[in-house]
């Protein structure tokens, strides 16, 4: 950041504020290691850093009580999920700016500047992302957000930097400033006044893909969400639910389809929802013959809670149709990443646009 974007952003910050806000379930191990991390490199006038708890049965609170006294603390009486304990949280906060921070992500120095700095020079920005390292492997992209989020015409999401279950090595093929359709739950930035006025998250999702329709209904009402690079982030992941968990696999295939039906189009609504039909089907059958039955059985179980909880979902999706300015369409991948992946060996994002 240069000179000058450095004063207009000091200048900035006299006015705006900030809130750091890391939801915390049983992550008392990761506050203890990443915590002062944070601490130490959050030096933005106007910057809060604050913890809310969603009922943890573990030490956290008392860790928090005895090692960071300063540290602002909410506590909910019961665990909301990512989504709802978001929601709770954050209606307690007042500032200009949340970012919503996973207790497993180290950042790093200068890390929240370029990100604050962008929202400030734009403001049809309504959310955005750093760059998303893995903590374990530090030279490649984190699965969960990457270099920003996109969807293919399923709904199905990946990354720049990473593509199904492929994460690329960052050889900074990805660091200038882009356009993206949705920025990680894992370090979002989001401007707090459009946030509430999208409805916020959807706290019916719990966790997973809350953050897409999020983003979703946000560009459908005409907002930019940007990746920018120059800030960096590591991200352990997995950090609630293992990635082989058979419920984060319900939880992704339900939020996934309840995502489509609550934003998509009407012309394209019926025939998307036929090929997903297809595709989920063929997921579970992939899951059960590589030995993994009891998430083969989660996609099934998504299926039919998805088609129990829609009638429910019906009022948000005419919202979201009748405040709508555009239907995305020229932002979403007009084709399949599994075939893309699969069967023709596309499996890095440039690849998937060449």
């Amino acid at each position: 950041m240069s000179d000058k974007e450095n004063s207009i952003l000091t200048t900035n910050t006299k006015l705006m504020t900030t809130a750091i806000v890391i939801l915390n379930w049983n992550g008392a191990n990761y506050l203890k290691q990443f915590l002062p991390i944070l601490i130490e490199n959050t030096t933005l006038a106007g910057t809060e850093i604050i913890v809310a708890d969603n009922a943890s049965t573990d030490s956290s609170l008392a860790l928090l009580k005895a090692e960071f006294p300063t540290i602002k603390t909410i506590v909910l009486d019961k665990n909301y999920g990512f989504a709802g304990g978001y929601n709770k949280a954050l209606a307690q906060v007042e500032a200009d700016y949340y970012v919503l921070l996973n207790s497993d992500v180290e950042v790093t120095a200068n890390w929240l500047k370029p990100l604050i700095g962008y929202m400030q020079e734009h403001e049809e920005v309504a959310a955005c992302q750093p760059k998303i390292r893995a903590y374990h492997r530090r030279t490649h992209f984190e699965h969960a957000g990457a270099a920003g989020g996109y969807i293919d015409r399923f709904g199905f999401p990946f990354c720049r930097g990473r593509v199904i279950g492929l994460a690329e090595e960052d050889k900074g093929q990805y660091d200038t400033i882009a356009d993206v359709f949705w920025a990680t739950g894992a370090c979002l930035v989001a401007r707090a006044k459009t946030f509430w006025k999208v409805g916020g998250l959807d706290d019916e999702f719990f966790a997973h893909m809350e953050e897409i329709d999020l983003c979703w209904r946000l560009k459908s009402r005409g907002f930019r969400i940007v990746c920018v690079p120059e800030s960096v982030v590591y991200h352990i992941g997995g950090g609630t639910l293992n990635v082989e968990s058979p419920h984060k696999t319900y939880l992704n295939f339900r939020n996934n389809l309840l995502m489509l039906y609550k934003n998509l189009p009407n012309k394209l609504l019926k025939k998307t929802m036929f090929w997903r039909y297809v595709f989920d089907y063929l997921a579970a059958f992939q899951l059960f013959i590589t030995g993994k039955p009891a998430n083969a059985k989660s996609v099934l179980k998504a299926r039919k809670d998805y088609k129990l909880m829609q009638p429910g979902f019906e009022e948000k999706r005419m919202e979201n149709i009748l405040y709508s300015t555009t239907d995305n369409q020229s932002d979403i991948l007009q084709k399949s990443i599994v075939v893309e992946y699969y069967l023709k060996a596309n499996k890095t994002y440039n690849s998937l646009f060449k």
